[in-house]
């Protein structure tokens, strides 16, 4: 993994003496940029969970847009409208197929062609829960090497702080392109939840930050194009930070509740009764749930960015550093919970017939990163268990050992010895528990019964 600059806020030697453009506002930065002549008003590189829906987004509000992916597998899927939307991106995906001003491409040369640019590439940990930079590296190395004078280059995806500097302001620099002067550099982070249609894009406000003032208005300028507010804060700094602070918020939280379902259980009490309770008071508390671990693109990674970069400054975070092994640890006290289960039962794990039931992160989507039921399933495996799952959303999954499973159609009928409860969607059918030997229940919302134990 290359290392930071040493010092991310300098300009490259010849530069620093160019005082970037002061700021005219969010009208004056979008006349500028209307007044530019481009093929394509927004070009998004990485077209997953996050660029897709936004370039759809974009494009629903009129603007001409270009989706780039580096997989020509990903944009089959999207060009035989397969891709996991929601059913409103589903329709505008149908529509912008036909809409001669929507573009697909996997060639990267055709940056130069667009007014903004805005990069939605994943930015994933390793095994080891460091960061894993090379996908957002290499998408901005393109970037910067087919920038054009007038553009606006913005990135999306969660990142350490001073990343917009480090990956795209200072080697456009280099390239004698002055952020502020020449193109326009910002950060916004990407608000969008997988599978959960409660808000659409339009209504999730939006945070920026520029490199500059009027890379701030430049920036505010696209947005609001597709959003109903945006807030715009004094640099892409903080946008980036306040990224880090959401998602590890959630984690700390999620922990907590973690932990309060252990101390529950020590009690002898439900603690969804608790949490339930407690989530009637009006102000104060805000709820989270216990559950098998987290998954996801953001719980998971993001605050391990922070931690990451803490580690340079010799700065430690003790809350985030206990929330985050917790997590981590948590599919493994789902796998030591089944091994206790069978053994009150009289059976040890190796031989046992283990169904998974739900292995997408979360309930209605088809996603599988970083889902918790993955290190469950390969433990399991690891210590002899015969393992299957159930999934109408996920048809395979890895079995952690270089192969692969592939989801049962019938699971009431494979003869279970213990079923964990993983992930239930909203359609799915959860009568045939109460005829299985023994039931984990991981979500803590089963009806309870003789053969259901909570994790």
């Amino acid at each position: 993994m290359a290392p930071l600059l040493e010092d991310a806020h300098e300009w490259p030697e010849g530069a620093a003496q160019v005082q970037p453009q002061e700021s005219g506002g969010a009208q004056a930065a979008e006349t500028a940029l209307q007044d530019l002549t481009f093929t394509f008003d927004v070009a998004i590189v990485g077209l997953g969970y996050v660029g897709l829906p936004t370039a759809l987004a974009v494009n629903a509000s009129g603007r001409r847009v270009l989706g780039l992916d580096v997989s020509e597998a990903r944009l089959a899927v999207i060009r035989s409208q397969q891709a996991d939307l929601l059913d409103s991106d589903k329709n505008r995906l149908s529509n912008a197929l036909e809409d001669p001003s929507f573009m697909i491409s996997t060639d990267l040369s055709l940056l130069a062609r667009a007014a903004a640019v805005v990069v939605c590439v994943p930015t994933p940990v390793d095994p080891y829960l460091v960061p894993d930079l090379g996908i957002l590296r290499a998408a901005c190395a393109s970037v910067v090497e087919f920038a054009v004078p007038g553009q606006l280059l913005m990135l999306t995806s969660t990142t350490y702080v001073g990343s917009t500097r480090d990956l795209l302001a200072v080697p456009l620099a280099a390239k004698g392109l002055i952020p502020g002067r020449d193109v326009y550099v910002a950060f916004s982070p990407e608000r969008i939840n997988p599978g959960v249609d409660a808000f659409s894009h339009e209504d999730v406000p939006r945070v920026v930050g520029g490199v500059t003032p009027a890379c701030g208005d430049a920036a505010e300028a696209l947005l609001r194009a597709s959003t109903k507010l945006v807030h715009v804060v004094p640099s892409a700094d903080v946008a980036e930070m306040t990224k880090l602070v959401e998602n590890t918020f959630r984690a700390v939280n999620i922990a907590l509740a973690n932990e309060f379902a252990d101390i529950c259980h020590q009690l002898g009490m439900e603690v969804m009764d608790v949490i339930d309770a407690a989530s009637t008071k009006p102000y104060g508390f805000m709820p989270f749930t216990p559950g098998p671990g987290v998954g996801g693109h953001c719980i998971p990674c993001d605050p391990h960015y922070l931690l990451w970069q803490l580690r340079k400054a010799r700065m430690t975070a003790p809350v985030i550093e206990h929330a985050m092994a917790g997590i981590a640890g948590r599919p493994h006290q789902v796998v030591d919970k089944a091994r206790r289960i069978l053994s009150d039962r009289n059976h040890g794990i190796a031989g046992a017939r283990v169904l998974v039931l739900g292995v997408a992160y979360k309930p209605d989507v088809e996603d599988l990163r970083e889902s918790p039921a993955l290190e469950i399933i390969s433990e399991l495996i690891a210590d002899g268990a015969v393992v299957a799952y159930h999934d109408p959303w996920c048809p395979t999954a890895p079995d952690g050992a270089g192969g692969e499973l592939a989801s049962l159609e019938e699971p009431a009928a494979w003869d279970s010895d213990l079923v964990i409860l993983h992930t239930r969607h909203s359609a799915m059918d959860v009568a045939w528990l109460q005829d299985v030997p023994a039931v984990l229940d991981t979500t803590y919302r089963l009806a309870a019964g003789p053969n259901v134990t909570r994790l």
